[in-house]
This record gives structure tokens, C-alpha cells and sequence, in this order.
């Protein structure tokens, strides 16, 4: 039996080519498993799924490495996995070394562990300057003054009163939250933001 795998790291990136590639190579489309999620780890339901259904001599196909998974150990750990455990053979179509249905003599076996440990560090390496460049754009950003999450909503009119009244113990917090209008929490981190003079 034949699988083919295809994980994209958002629900916005477009999977179209790694779709075609199975299609190409007759992957039957109730074989094809697909999540949406990141890299980086293999708690992924669909992968799950089709690990569970898999047999000896069955077949994986991925497109790359990096749609396997962007954890170095964890895509060894998995790789090591599926073929000794499970005794399913995995091809990566951007990879001719990597296919364990070829060379599995002693030479051809330490070829594929090789190539296999060099681009899971590639992708896990990836998966890591991918982090970095997105905090380099998010401090960029907050030094150009964009602001991230939610806009604070204005504070009542009668917060600094009704603060007060809270800080001087004569109300609880509960119920200082409910004069706001607010959550309680929210009550809270606007007063703790907040220097009112009583």
C-alpha cells in the first residue's frame, strides 16, 4: 500500500505543489494524509492516523524533508521509527538518497543515514532562522510603533474613582471590576498599569 504525506505550517500556505507531486505518482487520494501545522513535533492528528494504519512494506511518500517535520531528533527518532519498527520504506521526492526501497545493503543503509541526519539539521536549522527572523520583524515593528494584539479599550470615565476605592480597601475587587464594567482581570492589569492618586 502506498501513503502520501503533506503537512503545511499554516492553514494560509497553499499545499498545491506537494498535492500534485502525489498525484503524479499514483498516491490513491484516501491515502493522501495532510495537516495543517508546524514542523515541530509530530503531535500532528492526520500523520497520526496514517502512522496507525501503516504495515510492513507499506510505502511513504513526502515531498521534502522539512514536510516530515523541522525537529532534527524527532525526524530521526520517527525515521528510525517507521523503517525499523513499523518496516515501511519512505521516499522523499526531492531526494533520491533518501528512499529506503534502494540500497539496503550495508553501504546504501549508511548513504541514507548520512543524507538523512545532514537535512534534518537543515531543516531543524531552518525551522529556528525562520523563529529569529520573525522576532527581528516584530521588535522592527514595535519600533516603527505598530502595536500587536488587541486595542485597549477606553477606561470608563469612572475608573480612577472607583480604583481608588479599591486601593483604599473599602470595595473588593469583584465588585470594582463590575462598576468598570470590565473583567475582573482586565480590571486588574488596567490598575496595576496605572498610577492613580487617591
Amino acid at each position: 500500500m502506498i501513503y502520501g504525506y503533506v503537512r503545511v505550517s499554516t492553514r494560509e500556505q497553499n499545499e498545491a505543489r506537494q498535492m500534485r507531486a502525489m498525484h503524479q505518482i499514483k498516491v490513491p487520494e484516501e491515502n493522501i494524509y495532510m495537516d495543517k501545522q508546524s514542523g515541530k513535533d509530530f503531535q500532528r492528528p492526520r500523520y497520526n492516523q496514517m502512522v496507525k494504519r501503516l504495515k510492513e512494506d507499506d510505502v511513504i511518500y513526502v515531498k521534502s524533508i522539512d514536510r516530515l517535520g523541522r525537529n532534527y531528533e524527532e525526524i530521526l527518532e520517527q525515521w528510525r521509527y517507521l523503517t525499523k519498527e513499523k518496516k515501511v520504506d519512505i521516499v522523499v521526492l526531492d531526494m533520491e538518497l533518501l528512499d529506503t526501497r534502494r540500497g539496503k545493503d550495508l553501504m546504501g543503509t549508511f548513504l541514507s543515514d548520512v543524507v538523512l541526519q545532514v537535512l534534518s539539521f537543515v531543516a531543524e536549522n531552518e525551522r529556528k532562522n525562520i523563529r529569529e527572523r520573525q522576532k527581528e520583524g516584530i521588535e522592527a515593528a514595535k519600533m516603527r510603533g505598530v502595536q500587536f494584539g488587541r486595542p485597549k479599550r477606553n477606561l470608563p470615565d469612572n475608573f480612577e474613582q472607583v480604583c481608588c476605592r479599591w486601593k483604599n480597601g473599602e470595595i473588593p475587587g469583584k465588585e470594582a471590576a463590575r462598576l468598570c464594567g470590565m473583567p475582573i482581570s482586565t480590571f486588574y492589569g488596567r490598575a496595576r498599569e496605572m498610577e492613580v492618586l487617591c
